[in-house]
């Protein structure tokens, strides 16, 4: 066991997996423990790091707050995330744990490098029935919905051929101490999270049981439909907890999203490579201190597909992609972008001479008013640069 106090809220969580590595970060359901993804730590390869941790009001974390919304719950993660030095993980976020893995995403998108939203939603219920739960408990306790609850959280034929493990899942809920189960599920009746969603950029999937009946397939796919970009999963048979019901299945899900993710990440990390090797640490600076919202996807699109893919591929050298990308800008009348790749040119080991012969090509093919545009270009840019920058190219 591990507890870490931060501020006035003790939390109870498990860090397990080497400093340095991938990070996740487990986030499970309303009425239970951090628990529920033993099966999945199980099957889980060695390497990563891995975050579980009881959310407030449940297993051994400190009480809830009377009134929380899903932005408490999101802040609690976010203050555990960032006491113990963990930086941008992979959020794997079930019913609850789902919405409030959105809530970071706009409280600190800064810890998220991906999402796994499991059995969950931006809505989820409606208000009459989360208020007639929170009434049923206030009056009888939780042991009077956990009946009704489990025939959700796990399909007919688990509950026929593993009767005992529904029972122990049973006494999990049970044992939920009741203040921070109603508080939880009036954050979830208030909770709206649909801005949240569509506001995503990171790569996200979205998986649902086929039988669940707290968070149905149509409104997990109406999630993945809201983010852009996401991917959605259906796993046939199980309900609300794929996690406890097919771990394998659930589990290979998440690796293959985890090694698309990685290798988007790749791409990234080549294409910033190769990007600032031929345009320049100060040209790329600018470019990624000017960006914004309503860009950064472009952004994100340009260093991964241009940079990470085209440019960084062998086949030919820079000086040749220099050449190639100078000719085709001209011919097409990008004057801005025909200066820019002038002045890359020189950290390409490509020449005036060079950068000449391509224009002549341009000229005969793609007409001499381009070519005679693109020389004038050249021209007023070596002469901003100082042409002796062009005697000896990088």
């Amino acid at each position: 066991m591990a507890f870490a106090k931060i501020g006035s809220h003790l939390h109870h969580y498990a860090l397990t997996g080497p400093e340095g590595a991938d990070t996740l970060v487990f986030i499970n359901s309303l009425g239970t423990d951090f628990r529920v993804w033993d099966r999945v730590m199980a099957i889980l390869p060695a390497g990563f790091r891995v975050l579980r941790y009881d959310k407030r009001g449940h297993g051994l974390s400190s009480s809830a707050d009377d009134t929380m919304q899903i932005t408490d719950y999101s802040a609690d993660l976010a203050s555990l995330m960032d006491h113990l030095g963990l930086k941008a993980a992979t959020i794997v976020g079930l019913s609850i744990g789902g919405m409030i893995a959105l809530g970071l995403s706009t409280l600190r998108a800064d810890l998220i490098k991906s999402l796994v939203l499991l059995d969950t939603g931006h809505r989820i219920g409606t208000p009459d029935a989360w208020a007639s739960r929170m009434a049923a408990i206030q009056a009888n306790g939780i042991a009077s919905i956990a009946d009704a609850v489990m025939e959700r959280w796990f399909s007919p034929e688990y509950r026929t051929k593993s009767a005992d493990d529904v029972a122990g899942w049973k006494t999990m809920l049970v044992r939920t101490p009741e203040a921070g189960y109603v508080t939880a599920c009036g954050a979830i009746r208030d909770a709206d999270l649909e801005p949240a969603a569509r506001a995503l950029t990171v790569p996200t999937t979205c998986i649902v049981g086929s039988t669940d009946g707290s968070t149905p397939p149509e409104l997990v796919k109406s999630l993945a439909d809201l983010i852009p970009g996401s991917r959605f999963e259906l796993i046939e048979g199980p309900a609300h907890l794929p996690c406890i019901e097919t771990p394998k299945i659930f589990t290979d899900l998440l690796l293959a999203h985890l090694k698309s993710v990685n290798a988007i990440t790749d791409r990234f990390a080549t294409g910033m490579k190769t990007r600032r090797a031929v345009l320049g640490d100060a040209h790329v600076d600018r470019a990624e201190a000017n960006k914004t919202n309503f860009d950064v996807d472009f952004q994100t699109f340009i260093t991964e597909g241009a940079w990470g893919s085209v440019w960084s591929r062998p086949g030919l050298t820079r000086r040749e992609r220099s050449l190639v990308t100078l000719a085709l800008l001209a011919a097409l009348g990008h004057h801005e972008e025909v200066a820019m790749h002038t002045r890359a040119a020189r950290n390409t080991g490509t020449t005036l001479d060079d950068i000449k012969e391509a224009l002549l090509h341009v000229a005969v093919y793609g007409g001499v008013p381009a070519a005679n545009t693109a020389f004038r270009i050249v021209k007023e840019t070596v002469a901003k640069d100082g042409a002796a920058a062009w005697d000896h190219p990088v």
